[in-house]
């Protein structure tokens, strides 16, 4: 498949008096794994909020998968469309067993029941989650098996574009390199996928076509995957010197801005 899996232009997101998001811009084609690398408060998992339909933002600009405009539907219009995304904090849900989950989930985006059936079967030992089926989502997991069960579900349910949030997130090397196989099992040509995280240790695994560092609420630089390593060398702060960037103070309003969000971790 040629084009865009996932294309975003101008994108604005405030949340009362404080914009977070400013003028924000990219392009995944199919085919290909972009990465975002970013500090903390750069507005890296509000931008995963805003494209996934979270509500409570004032929001500007576009977003489309597969040239369809996605900022006007429901969230779960959103993953018909074929946006769908891997959580950082992936929860428990007690009394819903997974394969239940992902098969009721696949037949609701237009699959039927036994190519459902088919994927999942496929999937669980692709990704070694056959042992897990049977149990409530994310029952009893680790972390890094709830990382790679976030891999496992988006495997049946095939997106055309995956977002994953910080999948690194608080895992051990091992872990890490588990995951990182995973997502690199994940690339096709019918798929573009964004990786979004702090670290360049997972990008030594999946080596992304394109690395974008963002900063205060914009994509300030785009790159090969140089671009990961050099941040690994000097840090945020030799990116911002090369750009001629200041470092940005925090404002009083950014630490009371996850006082709206108390259902999840909030990071901007």
């Amino acid at each position: 498949m040629s084009g865009s899996a996932l294309t975003v232009d101008g994108l604005e997101a405030s949340v009362g008096d404080l914009q977070i998001l400013k003028g924000l811009s990219i392009d995944v084609p199919f085919g290909e794994i972009h990465a975002i690398m970013g500090p903390n408060g750069s507005g890296k998992s509000t931008l995963c909020h805003v494209l996934t339909g979270k509500s409570g933002y004032e929001v500007r600009g576009t977003a489309s998968v597969d040239g369809q405009p996605i900022l006007n539907l429901e969230v779960d219009e959103r993953a018909r469309a074929g946006l769908l995304q891997a959580f950082q904090y992936p929860v428990e849900v007690p009394g819903l067993q997974l394969d239940v989950f992902i098969t009721e989930a696949a037949e609701a985006n237009g699959t039927s029941a036994e190519e459902a059936m088919a994927r999942v079967s496929a999937a669980s030992d692709q990704f070694g989650m056959e042992r897990f089926l049977g149990r409530a989502v994310n029952d009893d997991l680790s972390g890094g098996e709830k990382k790679r069960s976030e891999i496992f579900q988006l495997a049946v349910l095939e997106p055309k574009a995956a977002i994953l949030d910080e999948i690194d997130s608080g895992l051990d090397i091992d872990a890490v390199k588990e995951v990182a196989d995973a997502v690199v099992s994940m690339r096709g040509e019918d798929v573009g996928v964004l990786i979004i995280t702090h670290y360049s240790r997972i990008l030594d695994y999946v080596k992304p076509d394109r690395v974008h560092i963002m900063m205060d609420g914009r994509i300030v630089d785009s790159g090969g995957p140089e671009l990961a390593d050099e941040l690994e060398a000097g840090g945020y702060e030799a990116i911002r010197a090369r750009l001629g960037i200041q470092s940005a103070a925090p404002t009083p309003a950014e630490s009371s801005v996850g006082d709206l969000f108390t259902d999840t971790p909030f990071d901007l």
